[in-house]
């Protein structure tokens, strides 16, 4: 079969070479129109159902909306996890769901339930939502509405507000692959009625009695037509209240013919909606920013291109002295790691090419290898564009050049020295068709040959992958691209090696004797005379040379279990979020005070920040569910190359720890990244790297094992930012009924409750239009009347009998304290010690933290704990990995016993594999690296190709025993000489493939490291030790490989 198509292909030269320029044209295409992003998106399948109901306390949210909200989803179907996060006014449930279910079944599935989760919610306590179809990747461009220096006194936050709400928000609406612009701080303006209690006490004016006249007063109506001369008039009845006059000149009740307005019994302006939430920037003070958030699945790329254009638009049509300031984008990650990307396949290309021409000594054979790099990634290209495969770090930053070529290196270097050894005959033939022929029969006859091997090695490596696209959850969806990639680039290559290598051959090869005085002469005979001396002295001493191998693996088996491991390592994004907490309960107007000292002591101190804008407390959709006292300090920070008083973001870090050390509001400090932090806050519901997870009923007993948590680990190495999650410590006002008073008075409770309501968080009267901008009419307490707890228990209630009371004579008020948070995950309450892993490893971390919690913490029945975030990740991958490495190893078995049909000889083969892990482990080791998943990706890559060059050893060595060689010493001299420019040409090009990608310092190298550190090492090992064990193991099996012969 295989020799038909290349037969075919020798053929049809032209069809072939056609069919490769429409490769090339589509991959070209490819590229243009290929999803750029900077890193892999590994946010879980997931849904938030969001409820706000303002003037609920934690624990009513708890039990009238979350538990409600859980229920009705647990029993969807493909449900793997439920999350809750419950707060003062707010709920959010998080239900993660299988991803064989796609994006859209689960939110119609929800949908479906949402009706009956409403049904049983307190009518007035809140609708549960869906948040917005997004991920952690979601948020690609964040930015505040600015004022010029010369404008300051122009505009206000409230101002700032309406310009993001109806000019700005609007015509950012409809970019395509924009699924949200998520608003946060400012003042939401409102029409203010603020009434005076006592002046409408006089006049026996109640707030029912507010309300309904303004409910009555703002009415529009229509009244059909009226046909006049061959007209129609439509009546059109205009009650609408257009200005503050209008409100103050409605009327509430008319006694003996004189009017009572609304002017008459409260204070009417304009006033803004409660708030949870705002924004600080560069510590100027309050700013309003815009978030604005990517459908998942869309490009990145073209989304960003596309609000940037909207947003240069939208510039022009802002008042004079605002404009839009781009503080945090997403292209600026993308273009820094596609930069990356580019720099590594450009230079791994290059060394390769240099090693490959080197090595082979042929220009003509060195460049037809060469032209296989880029038709092969154009190649990959193409299927990543069919299968909508993302370009970007993970999936384009793993391909090396140097594995991909191994097969056309193989029958090039055949053909070529075939048709040197042919040169005689070819130049006694005086007909150039002849001759051409003749070359068409030589390379027919070496590719067929050297096929089968060529063909075999690369569908090894092709069938390594395939346990990789088995890995599921995060680490599945950060390199099952890769491997896809990989795999596609393979099958290029071995399509390209039936069809375009033969055709390249028969055009290009010349016969072409090896200059014994040339670099690549000097190199080999170098190698031999090095190696010779090595492996005679191998042959003679075997025991030595098995005793030392299994020393060396035993070896590296112990300083593997000393390494440590971490999930990923850490992509630099480039940028910090620096979130400072304070205590429980700390007011909006302090936290604002305290972040906007924060960001001029990061500015004044720090030459390398550049931008500081600081997020408090829940946007207007808060998917983020944060309290007032709980804050993101984004920190933009200037290119590395412009910094000036240290070196490293870690280094950075604790001098910003120091300096922050002053203000003495900020308990603990936590270091993060936008994306990062975000991911880990999606993927397993906290925020750091290792989360300590106590589940229990207790909140204050949780708080307690909290605390006895932290004190106990506070000591171990590399456990930095432990911070516990807030959970209790929230000042109340509470209301406590007196029933008995309540029922004297011919009250209930309902409607003290919604007076209360009222009075302070404002009851909605209507809306207000300024052309097509829309603004809420609400009724409240003057703000000096809503100041303390006396304000409260004065609160005059109106009595059904027309009389009105305070407060107190029914219930008694008090300052207490309530549940500030309340987290479930699958319905039980839990709370978390967030632990950031700084100089070390993660394993080992938990590793000492472990046991210091067992003996430490005496824990209550029914109460238990368990270990989350980027911790709980890393294990999930690493039991997947315990069984997709024995999976490849077993498929790499199978397949040499179907290439030898000798259980032996695939076993002899096979021991390249722990030969080859030695050099990974070892160079991992020197790095100072730990085992990580992109480590064990980058072993399972290695083994595959490690085993490539024993079969090219054991098949000659067996081939020279078939051609009637009888001494084994012999045959081994003969056939490692002969195989130790293949074997060093293919070990030094895959190798030195990945050198830029190991010794890379740009942004998000750091993910790609690890992985060419090990095959770097390894198939340094495996190159050495195949040439000198492999012969060795062969010679001692040599009897039992006769017997099988015979």
């Amino acid at each position: 079969m295989l020799e038909k198509i290349i037969r075919l292909s020798l053929r049809y030269k032209l069809i072939v070479l056609l069919l490769t320029l429409v490769l090339m044209a589509y991959g070209i295409y490819s590229i243009f129109h290929i999803p750029i992003g900077a890193v892999p998106d590994i946010t879980n399948n997931q849904v938030q159902v969001i409820t706000t109901s303002q003037n609920l306390a934690t624990e009513d949210i708890e039990q009238f909306i979350t538990y409600p909200i859980e229920m009705e989803m647990a029993n969807l179907p493909g449900v793997k996890e439920i999350r809750s996060v419950s707060k003062f006014g707010l709920s959010v449930v998080t239900i993660v769901f299988e991803e064989s279910l796609g994006t859209y079944l689960p939110r119609q599935l929800i949908s479906e339930k949402l009706s009956a989760a409403a049904a049983q919610i307190p009518e007035g306590f809140g609708e549960p939502e869906m948040g917005p179809i997004s991920t952690g990747l979601g948020e690609i461009y964040q930015y505040t509405l600015e004022v010029k220096p010369e404008y300051k006194g122009q505009y206000s936050v409230t101002d700032l507000r309406t310009i993001q709400d109806w000019i700005v928000k609007r015509q950012l609406s409809g970019i395509k692959g924009v699924v949200e612009i998520n608003t946060w701080g400012g003042y939401l303006k409102q029409y203010e009625v603020a009434i005076d209690m006592p002046r409408m006490k006089a006049m026996s004016i109640t707030t029912t009695d507010v309300l309904n006249a303004l409910e009555n007063n703002n009415n529009v109506a229509g009244g059909a037509y009226i046909e006049k001369t061959n007209q129609s008039y439509f009546i059109r009845g205009e009650g609408k209240i257009t200005s503050l006059s209008d409100i103050e000149n409605t009327v509430i009740k008319n006694e003996n013919n004189i009017p009572v307005f609304i002017r008459d019994v409260a204070d009417v302006r304009f006033g803004s909606a409660n708030r949870f939430g705002a924004i600080t920037g560069n510590g100027e003070g309050e700013k309003v920013l815009g978030q604005i958030m990517m459908l998942k699945g869309a490009d990145s790329k073209q989304v960003i291109t596309d609000v940037k254009t909207r947003i240069d638009e939208i510039q022009k049509t802002l008042p004079e002295g605002v404009y839009i300031n781009g503080f945090l984008e997403r292209s600026e990650l993308v273009a820094k790691t596609t930069t990356t990307v580019a720099e590594n396949l450009i230079l791994g290309c290059l060394i390769v090419i240099f090693v490959v021409v080197l090595l082979l000594g042929n220009l003509r054979s060195g460049f037809v290898v060469a032209s296989i790099i880029p038709l092969c990634l154009l190649f990959a290209l193409s299927l990543m564009n069919i299968f909508g495969i993302d370009a970007n770090l993970m999936s384009l930053g793993a391909i090396d050049f140097g594995i991909i070529i191994d097969g056309a290196v193989i029958i090039v270097e055949f053909v070529a020295t075939k048709i040197t050894h042919n040169s005689a005959v070819l130049a006694a033939i005086p007909n150039k068709l002849e001759r051409k022929q003749k070359i068409d029969e030589i390379t027919f006859e070496s590719s067929s040959k050297m096929m089968n091997s060529a063909i075999f090695g690369q569908l090894i490596i092709l069938i390594v992958f395939v346990p990789i696209l088995s890995l599921t959850s995060v680490e599945g969806k950060m390199f099952r691209p890769m491997a896809l990639t990989f795999s596609f680039a393979i099958i290029g290559a071995i399509i390209l090696c039936l069809t375009y290598v033969p055709v390249m051959s028969a055009l290009f090869l010349k016969p072409q004797e090896l200059n014994p005085q040339s670099i690549t002469a000097q190199i080999l005979n170098f190698t031999k005379k090095t190696y010779l001396p090595v492996i005679k002295w191998a042959i003679h001493h075997t025991k030595i040379v098995i005793g030392g191998a299994v020393v060396l693996v035993g070896l590296t088996a112990f300083i593997y279990s000393r390494m440590g491991g971490e999930f990923i390592p850490q992509l630099d994004e480039g940028d910090f979020v620096i979130q400072p907490v304070l205590k429980t309960g700390t007011s909006l107007s302090k936290t604002i005070k305290i972040t906007t000292k924060v960001e001029q002591i990061l500015l004044d101190q720090f030459p390398e920040v550049d931008q500081v804008v600081t997020r408090i407390g829940a946007a207007e959709v808060p998917t983020d569910p944060m309290s007032m006292e709980e804050t993101d300090i984004i920190v933009r920070l200037k290119p590395k190359k412009q910094w000036k008083t240290v070196n490293t973001k870690e280094e950075l870090a604790e001098n910003i720890k120091e300096a922050l050390a002053v203000i003495p509001n900020i308990l603990e400090i936590e270091f993060s990244q936008p994306i990062e932090m975000r991911f880990n806050e999606l993927i397993s519901g906290v925020r750091s790297d290792i989360a300590i997870k106590v589940f229990g009923e207790d909140l204050n007993l949780l708080s307690q094992k909290a605390e006895e948590i932290k004190a106990a680990i506070s000591h171990v190495p590399g456990a930095a930012d432990i911070v516990i999650e807030k959970v209790d410590g929230l000042p109340q006002m509470s209301v406590n009924y007196d029933r008995n008073r309540i029922a004297q008075y011919g009250l209930d409770i309902k409607s003290v409750n919604n007076i209360i309501s009222l009075a302070f968080a404002g009851a909605h009267a209507g809306v207000v239009f300024e052309g097509e901008k829309r603004f809420d009419l609400v009724v409240r307490l003057d703000k000096e009347e809503r100041s303390d707890i006396e304000a409260l228990r004065n609160l005059y209630i109106p009595l059904p009998n027309g009389g009105q009371i305070p407060l107190r004579e029914v219930a008694s008020v008090q300052y207490t304290e309530g549940p500030a948070m309340i987290s479930r995950d699958d319905t039980k309450r839990r709370i978390v010690i967030g632990i950031n892993v700084r100089h070390r490893d993660m394993q080992s971390v938990v590793d000492d933290i472990q046991p210091i919690i067992e003996s430490t913490v005496d824990l209550p029945p029914g109460y238990t704990i368990s270990y989350g975030g980027q911790f709980e990740n890393m294990q999930n991958a690493m039991s997947r990995l315990k069984l997709v490495v024995p999976i490849a190893l077993g498929l790499i078995f199978i397949l040499l016993y179907f290439a030898f049909h000798s259980l032996k000889e695939a076993l002899l083969v096979l021991t390249a594999v722990p030969l080859s892990a030695v050099g990974g482990v070892f160079l991992l080791w020197l790095r100072g690296m730990p085992f990580s998943i992109s480590a064990g990706v980058g072993f399972i890559a290695l083994f595959g190709i490690a085993v490539l060059n024993g079969i090219v050893l054991v098949e000659h060595l067996k081939d020279l025993k078939m051609k009637g060689m009888k001494d084994i010493d012999e045959i081994i001299l003969k056939g490692t000489v002969d195989r130790l420019r293949p074997v060093f040409l293919t070990a030094a090009s895959a190798a030195l493939g990945f050198l830029p990608m190991a010794v890379s310092a740009s942004a998000g190298a750091e993910v790609q490291r690890p992985l060419a550190t090990v095959v770097i090492g390894g198939l340094f090992t495996a190159a050495l030790l195949t040439m000198v064990v492999l012969p060795v193991l062969f010679k001692v099996f040599d009897k039992n490989l006769s017997s099988n012969e015979k």
